[in-house]
């Protein structure tokens, strides 16, 4: 008899009692450098319904982490820069469900010490212009556009000597913030933000002179089994979470261009 009323008040305590730790998830995000300021936001939007769980966020370069996700690194979600990434990795077998786009990046030119407001990709010829910051193209979709633009611009060839190259798009603007070079071509993600937006203002390179910068993510192959996982990657296309893609200048899936 004693165990028969015992049991009741044992599920009624269990029923009642916060989860073990072991029974709460942790994510770890991969993300582009160009989401820094747009993520941090999401991040704390998601976990104000998942309050219990951990979302570690890593950012970086699109193709550094590619490389480190086909040698077994442990991440939960890959946010790229450039779609291809994620896509190479989805046919390699290591996507849990196919590639989701999330975004158009865009590429502007932005100073710390000059106007750039008015500039133009001709004026980075002026001599007075020592250093210009540029991702580095071999791993960094934005430092690809970037060539791609000066290129077209037939300037690669006359500025190869002094661009100065960053491991993503986050240190590229770093150098330009710390006088390390003039002008960058960055992420408008980044010259968004208020950080950026009071020193210099930003021009946007013309779409015509590069290919398009879409971006796409994967759930890993490692996050198949995380309910966790799948709920952030549905949360992406949700409507609070485009407002703030938005808002940090980012074209969204099936939006033109404001």
């Amino acid at each position: 008899m004693r165990c028969r009323l015992l049991l009741p008040l044992l599920a009624l305590f269990l029923a009642l009692s916060p989860l073990p730790l072991a029974a709460r998830e942790k994510l770890t995000i991969a993300a582009a450098a160009d989401l820094k300021f747009a993520m941090e936001e999401i991040v704390v939007a998601f976990k104000q319904a998942h309050p219990a769980d951990e979302v570690e966020t890593i950012y970086g370069s699109s193709g550094k982490f590619h490389t480190q996700i086909q040698q077994g690194a442990p991440f939960d979600l890959y946010f790229s820069a450039d779609i291809a990434y994620p896509r190479l990795l989805e046919k390699e077998g290591l996507a849990a469900f196919p590639t989701r786009p999330y975004a158009f990046g865009r590429i502007v030119l932005w100073s710390a010490s000059r106007d750039a407001r008015r500039m133009t990709l001709a004026d980075l010829a002026d001599p007075a212009i020592r250093k210009i910051a540029i991702a580095n193209p071999k791993h960094a979709p934005y430092g690809k556009r970037a060539e791609e633009a000066l290129r077209a611009a037939g300037l690669w060839q006359k500025l190869e000597g002094r661009l100065v190259m960053g491991e993503n798009i986050a240190q590229t603007a770093q150098y330009v913030q710390t006088g390390n070079a003039e002008v960058g071509i960055i992420a408008l993600a980044l010259a968004l933000n208020q950080e950026l937006a009071t020193k210099g203002g930003y021009a946007l390179i013309p779409e015509t002179l590069h290919q398009p910068l879409e971006q796409g993510f994967i759930v890993t192959r490692r996050a198949a089994g995380k309910p966790l996982a799948k709920q952030f990657a549905d949360y992406m296309a949700s409507a609070e979470a485009r407002r703030v893609m938005a808002r940090h200048g980012f074209v969204l899936p099936g939006e033109a261009p404001k």
